[in-house]
């Protein structure tokens, strides 16, 4: 991990800043242009017959049959499991420290599958093999096609084992992703005319119009995406993370890093010391939910409670990765439709 850069950041230092730039930590590997399309190509069901699925590197995967163990990024298993389909093994944020369900673990009974790895750059090749799994499902915050928490260390052993499939959640809007995991799902044997996933979808979308109607008539309220570690205070820039692009095409006035901070990050974010976190005056703040972060109730800088969003008590959870199921992602859109509603102008 501290071997691939970019723009001079580390992974880990990526990492860290997570929640302000929608963990896109542009990494190297080999990608293809044809991700941009993302077809899936669903010959076959888990009913019976081949399977085949082509992902967003452009790469097809074909199996004799559907994948039954599948191991998978927790965000994507945990998507997976809202459409009825359960994995046997995860890597990345599954467990607090209290042994309970991290929130990127979703709805996941997470004692029900086996964890390879709970935090960045752990990944357990051995346990993985034992699972004989079928194939490996990630998000990638690239264009390269690197596949998200796996090490880059160990890439190689792991790709040995199982093919892989990637989701690509850079640089596009939120809609993009979450159809093409409805279509992964689907290819899995999902059923897609359930009731329970039918309303999902019909509740995203009416959360999406909502917020559209209260961007549209507070167009005067800025909103700031942040993200809080002990040293520095992250602010997020809109134009590469799946959730905010969707949230500015829907009218949202966002607050914008400085272009010279955005070209130090690959435009991802700005990073402030806790002296100048005022340096940007908004309306409403959206943090960092995930717990790699500092939570709004934790942080004590002085600075910070004398935000006027934060004195107003204007300030909401961000899903920084958001769980690719249109049930986990309604809530998400109908908060930052109420907190603009409610807003008051006090930038």
């Amino acid at each position: 991990m501290p071997n691939a850069r970019t723009a001079r950041l580390s992974r880990r230092g990526l990492l860290a800043a997570g929640g302000a730039l929608g963990l896109g930590a542009v990494l190297t590997a080999c990608g293809d242009d044809d991700a941009k399309d993302g077809g899936a190509d669903t010959k076959g069901s888990a009913k019976s017959g081949p399977w085949s699925f082509k992902d967003d590197r452009g790469t097809t995967v074909k199996l004799d049959e559907a994948p039954k163990n599948i191991v998978a990024f927790t965000g994507v298993a945990a998507a997976l499991y809202d459409y009825g389909i359960e994995v046997k093994g995860v890597f990345g944020p599954t467990t607090t420290k209290d042994g309970k369900a991290d929130v990127q673990a979703g709805d996941m009974n997470v004692s029900k599958v086996t964890v390879l790895g709970n935090v960045w750059d752990q990944f357990n090749v051995e346990k993985y093999a034992a699972l004989a799994p079928d194939v490996l499902i990630s998000t990638m915050f690239d264009d390269a096609g690197t596949l998200w928490y796996v090490p880059e260390a160990s890439k190689d052993k792991i790709a040995k084992l199982a093919p892989s499939v990637g989701i690509s959640v850079f640089d596009r809007q939120l809609t993009a992703p979450l159809q093409r995991m409805w279509e992964l799902a689907e290819s899995l044997g999902a059923d897609m005319t359930d009731a329970k996933v039918t309303e999902a979808k019909k509740r995203f979308e009416a959360a999406s119009e909502r917020l559209r109607k209260a961007a549209k008539a507070k167009p005067e309220i800025k909103v700031l995406v942040g993200s809080a570690s002990p040293e520095l205070f992250y602010v997020s820039g809109t134009n590469l993370s799946i959730d905010l692009e969707y949230f500015k095409a829907l009218g949202v006035n966002f607050v914008e890093p400085t272009e010279e901070a955005k070209k130090a990050t690959g435009g991802w974010f700005e990073s402030l010391s806790w002296e100048n976190v005022d340096k940007h005056k908004a309306d409403v703040i959206m943090m960092d939910d995930r717990s790699s972060a500092i939570q709004p109730a934790d942080i004590t800088e002085a600075t910070w409670k004398q935000l006027p969003a934060v004195k107003a008590g204007q300030v909401i959870a961000r899903s920084t990765e958001p769980i690719l199921s249109y049930d986990k992602c309604v809530a998400p859109v109908e908060a930052l439709a109420e907190a603009i509603e409610k807003a008051k102008k006090v930038s």
